[in-house]
């Protein structure tokens, strides 16, 4: 079975395709959205989603979140002495999807269609493909996600042509596409974007008007109290959605602590968060070499952009209404699950060719010769950035000495022309006929097809010898047996058994309740978890579930209450 999925950097999502519809995958939790967070408890145990949060509340040190931003870097997370790569963390989360997706449909997942933010450079999609396979998952296509919210939306279900900018602001991540769809054909005219730009800046902005308000520094809290502000920060930024104003309250040093907060206040302290939206705005348009008055559609993309302030900006900005009828929180995975339904031909959809852009250019690195002396290196764009792809294209370059006998063929990917500052794919050495400088021409081709796979060859145009490499996964590439070697390492680590699952998220989150609580609250909590411990130590399946039950019914009572409050 070949599934979508949307692989976030705050909550994942996976999708499929059947009956002529696409439905949405829920977790083990029964919910839509997985949380992509995962801690290590204290017996070396893999937790995954919400139950890894709610452990991660307690235990902040152990758990790991945001990781997607640092997918393709050598960045290691130590959770409770267990060293993990973002790959490591990204496969374990992909494998909680593929588990709760065979669950549901009752057969074999092994393949699927994964997204990521259309900005992504190559290392990040490669290590997105990287994570899949330690996931157990052959990954048929990588899909920018703006291009999967398209499908989401139904573009070009008119027979006229449609001009649109998919505006995809996430858990961590801002991507812009423009794309047109017309006779079956989706073409992506440009992409452009932040990948260091998301809702959890929104959040962090909130964290930082409440400790401004009460003159507060982030050494002056333990890891514990900058958690359960984030959370409640992260709580006051969603009512926004629905209210004008809003109260965040949190317990530090033993005391609560509360502070009301205005829509129009918040969205004045992140004006320079929104100002950010308008540079890869205005980058897309230029590369596409449209202006707004060709932009037929706006979609909005992304749970950040249910915040009324996002679309408020977005509209005066463009002076376009925009559309966000589509679920924000599950386009992107609703889309993957229609591409991998097309790329099984599926007889309910009707088939829509895809085509995609090279987010960043490629090339290499030369020396320009004045005439006078010698520059220094310079970049040599081979295939520009928003280049439709597949494509191939050929530049010929010459000897830059005197008897000189090879040539470096360094393959760079990136915007500055300074080659030290863009991205070293890879290289290879080619032998030349020695003599004078300018006298040997060397013809490199770069071949960049849909998957990110980058070929790149070097002839030399007077003995024709020739040599290619193929770029595969960059300076994060892995050998088969170091592939195998990491999935042995995953399968070692204990996983949560699946049917546990709901029984430590219950857990977790009455401790989590029992510490803020009081009086009456705590003795409540206290009574529902002693049931539920003699339960789980003595009761049948059905008794401990039923008993979960009435405990989570406790405790939505107890924390929705507190939510009236504060509201």
């Amino acid at each position: 079975m070949l599934i979508g999925i949307d692989l976030g950097t705050t909550n994942s999502l996976a999708a499929c395709f059947r009956n002529g519809k696409v439905e949405l995958i829920p977790n083990r939790l029964n919910e839509k959205l997985t949380p992509s967070v995962v801690a290590v408890d204290e017996k070396g145990q893999i937790l995954i989603g919400e139950t890894a949060r709610e452990y991660g509340y307690l235990h902040p040190q152990a758990m790991a979140r945001l990781f997607k931003r640092t997918m393709g870097t050598d960045r290691v997370y130590y959770l409770n002495d267990t060293e993990l790569s973002s790959e490591e963390l990204s496969a374990m989360i992909l494998r909680s999807l593929k588990e709760d997706a065979e669950a549901y449909l009752g057969e074999s997942v092994d393949e699927a269609v994964i997204s990521v933010p259309a900005y992504f450079n190559d290392n990040q999609r490669k290590a997105t493909k990287q994570a899949g396979e330690l996931a157990g998952l052959k990954v048929n296509r990588i899909i920018n996600e703006p291009t999967a919210s398209a499908l989401a939306y139904g573009i070009g279900e008119s027979s006229e042509s449609e001009c649109c900018m998919v505006l995809d602001l996430g858990g961590g991540t801002f991507d812009v596409t423009i794309l047109e769809y017309f006779r079956n054909i989706m073409e992506v005219y440009a992409v452009a974007g932040d990948n260091q730009l998301g809702g959890e800046d929104f959040t962090i902005t909130l964290m930082e008007m409440f400790m401004q308000r009460n003159g507060l520094e982030n050494d002056d809290l333990t890891l514990r109290e900058l958690g359960d502000l984030y959370k409640a920060a992260e709580q006051c930024k969603c009512s926004f959605s629905s209210q004008k104003s809003s109260i965040m309250s949190v317990m530090l040093k033993g005391r609560p602590v509360s502070e009301e907060f205005t829509l129009d206040e918040f969205a004045e302290n992140c004006y320079p968060l929104m100002d950010r939206l308008r540079k890869p705005i205005e980058k897309s348009l230029r590369d596409a070499r449209i202006t707004l008055l060709d932009i037929d559609r706006i979609i909005l993309v992304g749970g950040a952009t249910r915040l009324p302030t996002i679309r408020s900006y977005v509209q005066e900005m463009t002076g376009i209404y925009p559309d966000y009828y589509v679920d924000p929180d599950t386009s992107v995975a609703q889309g993957a699950a229609v591409a991998a339904a097309m790329k099984e031909r599926n007889q309910d959809i009707e088939e829509v060719i895809l085509t995609d852009v090279c987010p960043f250019t490629l090339g290499t690195e030369v020396i320009s010769d004045n005439g006078r002396f010698d520059e220094e290196l310079r970049y040599l764009p081979i295939i520009e950035r928003n280049t439709v792809i597949p494509v191939s294209h050929t530049e010929r370059v010459y000897t830059a000495h005197d008897n000189q006998s090879e040539v470096t063929v360094r393959i760079l990917q990136g915007e500055s022309r300074l080659p030290r500052a863009n991205l070293l794919l890879g290289w290879l050495n080619l032998e030349v006929p020695v003599g004078p400088k300018g006298q040997e021409a060397i013809d490199i081709t770069y071949t960049y097809d849909v998957n990110s796979l980058l070929e790149v060859r070097a002839k030399v145009v007077s003995t024709g010898l020739e040599k290619a490499v193929v770029i595969q996964n960059d300076s994060n590439r892995l050998s088969d047996e170091e592939v195998n070697e990491r999935f042995r390492k995953l399968s070692y680590l204990r996983q949560n058994p699946r049917e546990e699952e709901a029984n430590m998220y219950a857990i977790f989150r009455a401790d989590r309740l029992y510490e803020s609580a009081e009086g009456s609250d705590r003795q409540r909590i206290e009574k529902e978890m002693t049931e539920f411990d003699r339960m789980l130590d003595q009761g049948t399946r059905l008794q401990v579930e039923k008993q979960r039950q009435q405990l989570m019914q406790v405790l939505d009572e107890i924390e929705n209450r507190g939510k009236v409050f504060l509201s």
